[in-house]
């Protein structure tokens, strides 16, 4: 029973955390869009105040999800035919590093400079879709 209860706290941070990750790069592009000029400072301060509290939120929730499967992974038996955890563990650690970059970007914002356009940004914001999509392949499909 508590190997389940675990696997579903691990689930919860998971999808908790993705949302995280899918709507603060969405935020970025509207940053991006905003103009620099005086005028626009209040669109642009609330945008960054979302942004700010959205990454605090997020960020514990990353742990919470990154530790909890440690601790499931734990209680595996990795032998043969665990690739795909190797596989899934690897697209995790692309993930944490996606994270790391967003907090990055959002320095950036804080500090005023815009060193990329709305347009990079909707491309950046498709990263952990494929990441997602490529783990819970991995997970339900375990090819190797």
């Amino acid at each position: 029973m508590g190997f389940l209860l675990l696997k579903t706290f691990h689930i919860v941070m998971v999808i908790s955390w993705f949302a995280g990750l899918f709507y603060l790069p969405r935020i970025f592009v509207n940053l991006a869009m905003v103009p620099l000029e005086a005028t626009h400072k209040l669109e642009n301060d609330r945008l960054l105040l979302m942004a700010n509290k959205l990454f605090r939120f997020m960020t514990p929730l990353g742990v919470l999800a990154v530790i909890s499967g440690v601790w499931l992974w734990i209680g595996y038996d990795i032998g043969a035919g665990m690739g795909w955890m190797h596989a899934k563990v690897a697209l995790v650690l692309v993930l944490i590093g996606y994270h790391l970059s967003c907090r990055n970007r959002l320095e950036e914002f804080n500090r005023g400079e815009r060193r990329h356009s709305h347009v990079w940004y909707r491309w950046y914001n498709e990263i952990p879709v494929l990441m997602l999509l490529a783990i819970v392949a991995l997970v339900v499909i375990k090819p190797f």
